[in-house]
């Protein structure tokens, strides 16, 4: 329905447009696509337009895949800097999302209210917080994947070291010019109006280089990061092991057992270190109960690894740290690959443009 609803004409245009909604180009699949109920061959093969705007739109997709290259080989060395550092300066006096700011009080209300922001958006917020103000990235990098529907560690977080240069070395400056030019209107409505504290571009924030990860230039096991190319058969499953990756009709291991259970387990731990917004939880329990009434579907709280030591599973390997770490302690009598739009390779990742070079 949402992949249906979507038209492309204008995109490479309105993409970046954040005010009237109506201006909006964004395609917002992004929730279904982080959840795996839309693939991204299959968003790639659907759409259709100008030239422009589907190579526009489908050069997003590869960054989106690109995101999934690097989580999947690095993981959760990811949280740290990629290969520069922004020195903290933060003053604790100081509230970097000043909310009697326009620009940050409608999205942040946008965020913890829909849970989805267009990029453009997100990066006002990004940059407003550590370009400006110095403050540590993590800290409202984890705010976004508390809210956002499509929160993943992949996407978020390298779009947050993308804004504050930590993988280009250059930073992305958040300004008043921004906000006349996307969203006309809404500085007339703001106190600040007459005396904006953005009204001039930010300086430059000072970047510090790191020891750079090793891996960001080569990968030393790309079957790791990638997963098997083709089904791996070794037992009879009497289920089928599903995800937060993997809630679509067409995910490989529920297509290839439609008469089997398919089960998910809430992690009781990580829900509660989590703290997501009861919005994500409700959008993963709707797609639940959907699915739900197309096949038996059974769903639990708890710890995934006890709740399913018992069973013989079919799954879908995902290109995250856990689910590596909890397939390597179940039963898992077939693994399915998943759906790449350009299976991983050895090359580098140190940027979005050297992992497009070495295509």
């Amino acid at each position: 329905m949402a992949l249906a609803s979507f038209d492309l004409v204008g995109y490479a245009r309105r993409r970046n447009e954040v005010l009237p909604r109506s201006r909006r180009g964004a395609s917002a699949l992004s929730p279904w696509i982080r959840h795996g109920q839309l693939t991204l061959p299959e968003v790639w093969a659907a759409v259709d337009g100008s030239g422009a705007d589907r190579a526009k739109f489908r050069d997003e997709l590869r960054w989106q895949e690109y995101a999934r290259h690097l989580y999947a080989r690095i993981g959760e060395g990811n949280s740290e800097p990629l290969r520069r550092s922004l020195a903290l300066n933060a003053r604790a006096e100081i509230e970097p999302w000043d909310r009697s700011m326009r620009c940050v009080e409608l999205n942040l209300d946008e965020l913890e209210g829909d849970g989805w922001m267009v990029n453009q958006a997100r990066m006002w917020l990004a940059s407003q917080w550590s370009v400006r103000h110095g403050a540590d990235w993590r800290t409202r990098e984890d705010h976004f994947f508390t809210h956002l529907l499509d929160g993943s560690r992949a996407a978020n977080r390298l779009g947050w070291q993308w804004t504050t240069g930590s993988g280009t070395a250059k930073a992305y400056g958040f300004s008043q010019r921004q906000v006349l030019r996307r969203a006309p209107g809404l500085c007339d409505t703001c106190q600040h109006q007459h005396a904006c504290p953005i009204r001039e571009w930010p300086d430059d924030p000072p970047l510090a280089p790191v020891d750079m990860d090793p891996r960001l230039q080569s990968d030393p096991d790309v079957g790791r990061t990638a997963g098997p190319e083709q089904a791996e058969l070794y037992s009879t499953p009497d289920a089928v092991w599903l995800t937060a990756e993997s809630l679509g009709d067409g995910d490989p291991a529920l297509a290839a057992h439609p008469r089997l259970p398919a089960v998910f387990v809430f992690d009781l731990a990580l829900l509660s270190r989590l703290r997501l917004s009861s919005k994500r939880l409700v959008f993963m329990v709707d797609r639940l109960a959907e699915l739900g009434t197309l096949r038996n579907l059974e769903v639990y709280l708890g710890d995934p690894v006890r709740v399913l030591a018992e069973r013989s599973l079919a799954a879908t390997f995902a290109p995250v740290p856990g689910w590596r770490r909890r397939a390597r302690l179940l039963k898992l009598a077939e693994v399915h690959p998943w759906p790449w739009l350009e299976r991983p390779r050895s090359g580098s990742l140190a940027s979005f443009s050297a992992w497009s070079k070495g295509r």
